[in-house]
């Protein structure tokens, strides 16, 4: 029968769950076989058994084995990292250009790969509940995977007694014993101190450590991370994070998306700064790109607050904040609130102006009308009784399997059917008017609606944001990068000095950088009558 011999020294029979000497649980981590004469001393989470090593029985057990796994933490880390992947082939919907539908757009524009990426969801793959499981699984596994390796290790350390059994010093990888009645402890003790050793004395013997701080390295890292992973959850809180989009016409006032009808921007000035086309250094990449290149671009604007109460159907009462301007990086600030200038467009449709004549005489006239593309009255009121009204707008016509349709609700190629009603008509002629397109609906026409003239402006597009998790990202990065830094450039060394007989037997653990460990353990020893301890790893290779 196989013995089991704690690191107390007791030695307890196979099977034995508790220690009979000192009470505590015997697992594989942590026990040495008396019969196993070359094994060291698994030293990891120093002799004390993990719980998920120990309870394996009710369900609690089960889930806090489960995540309390390196394997199973990885993998959900990179079955994490494939999924946002996944999510970057195509732009998510929140980039796709504003005013579209999602449905059609990834069709449109990807084909057949992009209408599968719709249909399963990765258009918003950031939102999904399912990718927010998946954030949350990997917090949780590692909360509990720090717990279960984190409260045997604290406990460990906090009881180190300096006298240890002669099977424990055995076990340590740098081990040496040195017979000498002549041995200098006390220079031992004294070099050990000037190396910055803790040192510690029982009945005799003597444990120096230093830097047992690194050995919280990595659970510092995992606070951090935990912390990283709450300030990007916290983003999916509409008040702690808002990322939103906002196309703004010159001289537009609208409200401002994500302040909960609080604020509001007028765009006063659009301004587009190009580069010289005559200047020779320039001149390539102005011919590359087919068209001329911008070099910075401007919204001048006001801000304004809403000083009432939101009724519907009535119009704000605006307060004006500031007049101010946004360049790109350099973005308008207000109230917890940023607007970065993002886009733009030139030369969209304000209106455009029509008359109605003869078909067969374009100098004859009816009246004039002007449709305000933003906002199109349904009928027009002519000369000498004659009336137009609006039947359908279009603002971005396309044919699609024949028949007139909108990619968008912006004016960038407007086009609409009219109904002509002559002076005492009940029935209408049909006009289809649009840009270098007017079309006699019936064939048998005696009046055309004719484009006279039209007016275009400019539109920004700014990006709406109000950010309250930064601190949050930021802490997490900070305490996760001194967790790298504890954990890297410094290792916890501990020295066993333990008297015997006539000498004294040493030995040394440390959890990285043995050769360091070695090369300082022979210098504490130094013209002390010690004799330097060997690496018994290498013994064996």
């Amino acid at each position: 029968m196989n013995n089991i011999t704690c690191e107390c020294g007791h030695v307890n029979p196979e099977g034995t769950v508790l220690c009979e000497s000192c009470g505590k649980p015997v697992a594989d981590n942590q026990h040495l076989n008396g019969n196993d004469g070359q094994k060291l001393l698994n030293m990891r989470y120093d002799g004390s058994a993990r719980r998920s090593q120990t309870y394996n029985r009710t369900v609690i057990d089960k889930v806090w084995n489960f995540f309390s796994s390196v394997k199973v933490g990885v993998w959900l880390i990179v079955i994490t990292l494939i999924a946002s992947a996944v999510g970057t082939i195509f732009p998510q919907e929140m980039y796709i250009p504003p005013g579209s539908n999602a449905a059609t757009h990834y069709r449109d524009q990807y084909g057949l790969a992009g209408q599968i990426y719709y249909q399963l969801g990765f258009h918003n793959l950031f939102t999904s509940w399912w990718y927010m499981v998946l954030l949350a699984m990997i917090a949780i596994s590692i909360v509990i995977a720090s717990l279960d390796r984190f409260i045997p290790l604290y406990k460990s350390l906090k009881t180190q007694k300096p006298k240890r059994h002669d099977l424990f010093l055995k076990k340590q990888r740098i081990f040496g014993t040195t017979e000498d009645a002549e041995v200098d402890l006390e220079l031992i003790k004294k070099n050990l101190k000037k190396h910055r050793f803790k040192v510690r004395e029982e009945d005799g013997s003597i444990l120096a450590e230093k830097n047992r701080f690194s050995r919280w390295g990595p659970y510092v890292n995992h606070i951090g991370l935990i912390i990283f992973l709450l300030g990007t959850l916290l983003r999916f809180v509409p008040a702690l994070y808002v990322d939103e989009f906002i196309w703004v016409r010159e001289g537009e006032t609208k409200v401002i998306n994500g302040t909960d009808g609080q604020y509001y921007i007028k765009n006063d000035e659009f301004l587009l700064e190009t580069y010289d086309e005559n200047d020779e250094r320039f001149q390539e990449a102005i011919q590359r790109n087919g068209q001329p290149v911008p070099k910075t671009y401007q919204t001048n604007a006001t801000i304004y607050e809403r000083t009432d109460d939101v009724v519907v159907g009535t119009d704000p009462e605006l307060e004006e904040v500031k007049q101010t301007e946004a360049r790109v990086n350099h973005p308008i600030k207000f109230d917890n609130f940023t607007l970065y200038q993002a886009s733009y467009q030139q030369n969209e449709f304000k209106d455009m102006t029509f008359k109605l004549h003869d078909m067969d005489d374009e100098d004859t006239t009816y009246g004039e009308f002007t449709v305000d593309l933003t906002d199109p009255q349904s009928e027009y009121e002519l000369e000498d009784g004659y009336r137009v009204v609006l039947d359908s707008y279009f603002p971005e016509y396309e044919m699609d399997d024949g028949k007139p349709v909108s990619k968008s609700k912006y004016p960038k190629n407007p086009a609409f059917v009219f109904n002509v009603y002559p002076p005492d008509e009940s029935e209408p002629e049909v006009s289809f008017a649009g840009i270098g397109a007017n079309v006699d609906g019936s064939g048998e026409n005696d009046y055309k609606v004719g484009l006279v003239d039209f007016d275009v402006r400019d539109v920004t597009g700014l990006t709406v944001r109000k950010d309250y998790t930064l601190p949050f990202i930021a802490l997490g990065g900070a305490i996760f990068m001194i967790g790298v830094i504890r954990g890297m450039y410094w290792n916890h060394r501990r020295i066993w000095i333990k008297p015997k007989g006539n000498g004294v037997w040493i030995a040394g653990h440390t959890n990285k950088n043995w050769v360091a460990l070695k090369r300082e353990i022979d210098k504490v020893i130094e013209d002390t009558g010690v004799n330097p301890p060997s690496d018994q790893q290498e013994l064996k290779g």
